[in-house]
């Protein structure tokens, strides 16, 4: 039962880790590209952080928003010129809006 319970102990440590990581290269993409326009406006980008701007946006649900930072929208180009993001990169950082 012990060795059962150090291991189990071992399994939820290393997937807490693995889900900091995960978080982490989220807010590392974010700061490395997002962060130009979406924390001052820039070219009419909604700021992060500011429900009211994100509003209109999400009202068309969180596929058409994604499929927008994806593509490409108005002055946005496609993934904002930072072609490596992944699908979860794009969405991750709007879901609290």
């Amino acid at each position: 039962m012990r060795k059962l319970i150090i291991a189990s102990s071992i399994v939820m440590a290393f997937a807490s880790l693995s889900a900091q990581a995960a978080e982490q290269a989220v807010v590392d993409k974010y700061n490395k590209t997002c962060i130009a326009c979406h924390a001052s406006g820039a070219a009419g980008a909604p700021v992060t952080g500011n429900a009211e701007q994100w509003a209109s946006r999400m009202e068309k649900g969180m596929d058409v928003l994604v499929e927008s930072a994806d593509k490409g929208l108005n002055a946005m180009p496609p993934k904002g010129m930072c072609y490596d993001l992944s699908l979860i990169h794009i969405s991750e950082p709007t879901r609290p809006y």
